[in-house]
């Protein structure tokens, strides 16, 4: 195609390999994650600069409470002391930070801050960056399903009437659009139950760096391969295949 696509509105990332990196390195996992940690605020500065609007972040899955007890303490240490220490830049750097999932999961204290941080940020008019702590996208879509089934055994809505619009407007990512461009790092080829109904027509850039190793500069390619793409949406078809 002669021109490029203009900057996604919302990327969103699978942000794994942590663990593995570390152990390339020869080093404790939860080093991995400290790492990690910091790479993912280059990448909410690299989405600041180039005009992004939405970037959500795969941090904790549902699954991931099966991990060690260990691991799981510290990666709520490390999100605990990232809040405390960045509360004040997030503010000042106009960043509207959120958080979907079942935060309830997460220790008391740990959901105060989060919650302390989302209040303290709520009018930014900026960046919106998405933490998706012990989300399962599954279990997001069983829960919208609750909520417009209880709206219609109330007479509130009549089955005929639910729409697409309908489901979106019941996930937790209601007040955003969906993806334009979802990125996995480390090399795997599965979605790992993040955001299926969301991501229907984003595009994917798949990876083999490890997060740890998913530099500004890794970020811009993809941002680059994603504008080089001829979006289709299922409108048209390629010759051969494809919808029709």
């Amino acid at each position: 195609m002669d021109t490029l696509n203009p900057i996604p509105q919302h990327v969103a990332i699978i942000m794994d390999g942590n663990g593995r990196w570390a152990k390339q390195q020869g080093l404790m996992r939860v080093k991995g994650h400290e790492i990690g940690a910091q790479r993912a605020e280059e990448i909410m500065k690299a989405a600041q600069d180039k005009g992004i609007r939405f970037l959500t972040l795969y941090a904790f899955s549902k699954e991931n409470w099966r991990r060690p007890k260990m691991e799981i303490e510290f990666l709520m240490g490390l999100l605990s002391s990232y809040l405390d220490s960045r509360l004040e830049k997030i503010v000042q750097n106009n960043i509207v930070f959120n958080v979907i999932g079942e935060i309830q999961d997460l220790p008391d204290s740990l959901q105060k801050k989060l919650i302390k941080t989302m209040e303290a940020s709520k009018n930014n008019t900026g960046l919106v960056v998405t933490f998706a702590l012990s989300y399962s996208s599954r279990r997001e879509i069983l829960l919208a399903c609750r909520k417009i089934a209880t709206q219609a055994a109330q007479g509130e809505l009549k089955p005929s009437e639910i729409s697409e619009e309908t489901i979106s407007g019941n996930l937790y990512t209601a007040n955003m659009p969906d993806p334009d461009l979802l990125i996995r790092t480390s090399g795997e080829y599965r979605i790992s139950n993040f955001l299926l109904w969301q991501i229907s027509y984003a595009e994917l850039y798949i990876t083999s760096k490890f997060w740890p190793d998913f530099t500004r500069e890794e970020f811009d390619k993809a941002i680059e391969d994603y504008q080089k793409r001829e979006r289709r949406f299922g409108h048209t078809c390629a010759a051969g295949g494809g919808n029709p």
